[in-house]
């Protein structure tokens, strides 16, 4: 009995289901850390810059803020020039995104079943597993961004504004943690908070003031340190000049198209860490979005956020590619992936609310296994996207039209 009471507290307990999905990526990323061991995609240009900065103590991506590329570089100080240091604080940070994930679920007033489907969908989404297992800078801005959400959330807005110049400083797309934020806070049903100000002020400061130790960090040296003004406006400059007029990559996509045609993007062939949304969370992106505007409107908490997540992370990238021809790349929806795995639990937690609601009848029963249904296809296209299995998914793509 002592041992069933044991247990069923466990089982009880708030973590129990969150633990358990960090233990199981954890494992799954550490298992195929070192394979392949060589660089893939753009690593070879952030690990060759961290060796560059290790060597020469300069940088050689001047379009990028230093933080990001200082991760790297400690990796490769703790562990060496191999894959355990290019890509371990990845892994480290991707981790961690997942569980500020489900405490911005739970912040969010999603019950702990909603939440913990939300973060089951992000944990096993390709995208998300993928982009956190490889030494680039995105996985270090989303997890920011994503401890900025959830601090916000708390009303610790000097903290979140912290957060958001630190998102920025690892990759300027941190700084579209900043929409999310506003739009929520703008179009809440609680009282707003003045000291939200805090956040618009504190953001900038410390990505400007940040700048000097980070960069000094790499230079290692006053006399070659560029003010930090001078910085951003080669950062801006830089990357403002990289557009699709005048740039040739055959991974170059606009935004729409990320979600009107499904297009996998290989990074490497076995294994094969392939950059493509999965099935489940390509198909429900779009009505998902649609959903949380609904519950957004009907003053969801949950929801409002969602849609502001969806809006500041992918839906700004239409006009932006449209006005200013910006090249991007269909990794750039990484960190809009969280968003519409909210949105989807709180749709399958509407489900499971009828089905547990009516005490017969086959919507009791067509409900459950839409959710089963929907979780399976979920967990399916991990196993055959991810790295983690060698299931060739080229095959399935040719088998299905409409991918």
């Amino acid at each position: 009995m002592a041992i069933k009471r044991a247990l069923t507290k466990t089982y009880r307990w708030e973590y129990f289901w969150l633990l358990l999905m960090v233990a199981a990526t954890l494992a799954m990323h550490f298992a195929i850390i070192a394979n392949p061991n060589q660089l893939i995609f753009d690593e070879q240009h952030y690990v060759g810059d961290a060796k560059n900065i290790i060597e020469k103590h300069e940088t050689l991506r001047l379009e990028h803020p230093p933080l990001g590329k200082l991760f790297i570089v400690a990796g490769i100080k703790l562990f060496g020039d191999n894959p355990w240091g290019w890509r371990f604080f990845s892994v480290i940070f991707g981790t961690a995104s997942i569980i500020l994930f489900y405490l911005l679920c739970r912040r969010l007033g999603m019950s702990r079943t909603n939440a913990s489907i939300a973060t089951f969908l992000l944990a096993f989404e390709n995208m998300t597993f993928v982009q956190n297992s490889l030494a680039m800078l995105d996985v270090y801005f989303l997890t920011f961004m994503l401890a900025a959400f959830v601090l916000y959330t708390y009303g610790r807005y000097i903290s979140s504004g912290v957060a958001v110049g630190l998102g920025a400083l690892a990759k300027l797309n941190g700084a579209l943690a900043f929409p999310a934020i506003g739009i929520h806070w703008l179009f809440t049903r609680q009282k707003r908070s003045q000291w939200f100000l805090f956040t618009l002020l504190v953001a900038p400061l410390a990505f400007v003031e940040l700048m000097i130790p980070l960069d000094f960090a790499i230079v290692q040296n006053w006399s070659k340190l560029v003010d930090p003004i001078h910085r951003i406006v080669t950062m801006l400059s830089m990357s403002s000049s990289l557009t699709f007029a005048h740039t040739v990559h055959e991974s170059l996509s606009r935004p729409w198209e990320w979600l009107l045609a499904y297009k996998p993007l290989a990074y490497y062939i076995t294994p094969h860490y392939t950059c493509a949304i999965s099935f489940s969370t390509w198909a429900l992106a779009m009505p998902t979005f649609a959903y949380m505007v609904y519950r957004a409107v009907r003053r969801d908490e949950a929801g409002l956020f969602g849609a502001a997540w969806f809006f500041s992370t992918y839906l700004i990238w239409i006009p932006a590619s449209i006005i200013t021809d910006r090249v991007s790349y269909l990794y750039y929806f990484y960190p809009t992936v969280g968003s519409i795995c909210l949105g989807m639990a709180l749709g399958l937690g509407q489900l499971l609310d009828i089905f547990h609601k009516r005490p017969r009848g086959k919507l009791k029963w067509t409900v459950l296994s839409v959710v089963i249904f929907i979780l399976l296809v979920h967990l399916a296209s991990f196993v055959i996207l991810a790295p983690v299995s060698p299931v060739p998914y080229e095959p399935l793509l040719k088998l299905i039209p409409w991918l």
